[in-house]
């Protein structure tokens, strides 16, 4: 079982930037893989970044490259996804998820992921 709880959401205007954190506790936390997603109103959830276990891969949606950055610390069970740039197209709900134990195999659809956290809500205004 793995546990996740985010945090670092909020409202900001476009070209600004936030934080997102995820602290994943359990048994396993350490050896899955930790990624984002993201459900704006309406649409279905999708990815948005993911690191496998080790961090020994990592992949971005390419609406985000260069915009967004996701960082793990395997010590603190933490994962992080900083946010800059921002466009009122990135408001969405996301949510932290972890499964997956291949450390070379990034996976990208939430079906992969077993374990997900409440979600928090990112609003950019234009």
């Amino acid at each position: 079982q793995v546990q996740l709880v985010e945090s670092g959401g909020g409202l900001v205007q476009a070209g600004g930037s936030l934080r997102l954190s995820c602290a994943a506790s359990g048994r396993t936390a350490s050896s899955v893989a930790l990624g984002w997603f993201r459900q704006a109103a309406g649409k279905e959830r999708e990815f948005v970044a993911a690191m496998t276990r080790a961090a020994l891969r990592t992949d971005y949606t390419e609406s985000v490259k260069g915009r967004f950055t996701i960082s793990r610390d395997n010590a603190k069970n933490t994962v992080t996804l900083q946010m800059n740039s921002l466009k009122p197209e990135d408001t969405a709900v996301y949510f932290c998820a972890a499964g997956g134990t291949n450390p070379l195999i990034v996976r990208t659809s939430p079906h992969e992921y077993s374990y997900w956290g409440q979600g928090t809500q990112v609003t950019v205004s234009s």
